[in-house]
């Protein structure tokens, strides 16, 4: 396939996207159809089908794509074996592309979600390793319930008032 072609089928993807994740504000996935997303991206069918199975794979890979940019944001420390435990560019991440996070969310794709990558050095430190598959669930927990509240108000706090609203439950972990 050519470039071309690659940027228009991108462009498609794209539209297709949108238009999905715009319907589901609205509605349930089971009341969303395929004809539903083509009126509203304004594309055939057939446009449809040839980048998707279904509506449910269009779903899945809205939810595998947020999940690569969000890998992606913390590449630079995974190759340099270092985790800042910086969650601000999270958080401007979620404010800049807060329909996308929705999706994901409502889907309930955060609770197929496993942390890959966490930072075992402070966690050993803080907790000595002990039950600590137990502190990754909480913390999942705790960070997707404050990312979910500040969605539904509209992201109105700034991404650094929200990162220090996380850092406040953890201020005295860090004196360690």
């Amino acid at each position: 396939m050519n470039k071309t072609n690659n940027k228009r089928r991108k462009e498609t993807r794209n539209k297709i996207s949108k238009a999905f994740m715009s319907l589901l504000q609205k509605t349930e996935i089971n009341n969303i159809s395929v004809t539903d997303i083509c009126k509203m991206a304004k594309i055939n069918r057939s446009t449809f089908y040839v980048n998707y199975l279904d509506i449910y794979d269009l779903a899945e890979q809205i939810g595998q794509e947020l999940e690569k940019e969000v890998s992606f944001l913390y590449q630079e420390e995974k190759e340099k074996q270092k985790n800042s435990n910086a969650f601000l560019k999270l958080f401007k991440h979620i404010k800049d592309n807060q329909i996308f996070y929705k999706t994901y969310f409502k889907l309930n794709m955060d609770k197929n979600f496993i942390i890959k990558e966490y930072d075992y050095h402070l966690s050993k430190k803080i907790y000595n390793d002990k039950y600590i598959d137990y502190h990754i669930e909480f913390f999942k927990a705790g960070l997707n319930a404050i990312i979910k509240k500040w969605l539904v108000h509209g992201c109105k706090e700034t991404p650094e008032e929200i990162e220090s609203i996380l850092e406040a439950e953890y201020k005295n972990k860090n004196n360690i």
